[in-house]
C-alpha cells in the first residue's frame, strides 16, 4: 500500500471512530503529543487534551460527519479531509450560546499531519458564524 493510501485509510479510520463515539479507537489514531488546533480558538497539545476535547464535545454535542472525502499527500506526511457535520447542540457550551436541543448542519474540514502512522496534527475549521446563526445566537 503506498504512503499515501496508508494516510487516508489512517484518517477514515479516525472518522470512522468519531461517527462511532468510539474516542479509545479514535485517540489510538494519534501521536502522543499531537498538536490539535481548535478552530478559531489555540492549539492544544498531547492526547491527555485531545481526550478532554472529546468529552466535552461528547457532553455538548451530538455529530455525525456525512459526505467525508479524504486527501493525501504521495509521501504520506499530509493530509486534509471535508465533511458535512449534522449535529444537535445538546448542552450548552462554556461562551456559547444556551443549548435547546438545536439542530445544524454545517460544512467543514482538517488539516493533518502524520509521523510513523499517528497524527502528529489536526487543525479543525468550521464557520463559527453559520453555525451560531443555525442555534439561533
Amino acid at each position: 500500500m503506498s504512503p499515501a493510501a496508508q494516510v487516508q485509510a489512517l484518517i477514515e479510520r479516525y472518522y470512522a471512530a468519531f461517527n462511532r463515539g468510539d474516542w479509545p479507537a479514535m485517540l489510538d489514531c494519534l501521536a502522543d503529543e499531537v498538536a490539535h488546533d481548535l478552530n478559531q480558538g489555540p492549539r492544544e497539545t498531547g492526547r491527555a487534551a485531545f481526550g478532554a476535547f472529546l468529552a466535552r464535545m461528547d457532553r455538548c454535542y451530538a455529530e455525525q460527519l456525512q459526505g467525508i472525502v479524504v486527501l493525501a499527500s504521495d509521501d504520506g506526511t499530509r493530509a486534509a479531509a471535508e465533511y458535512v457535520v449534522h449535529g444537535r447542540y445538546k448542552s450548552s457550551d462554556e461562551g456559547l450560546p444556551p443549548a435547546r436541543g438545536q439542530t445544524y448542519v454545517l460544512p467543514g474540514g482538517a488539516f493533518f499531519e502524520i509521523h510513523d502512522g499517528r497524527i502528529t496534527r489536526v487543525s479543525n475549521y468550521y464557520n463559527l458564524q453559520d453555525w451560531l446563526r443555525q442555534v439561533g445566537a
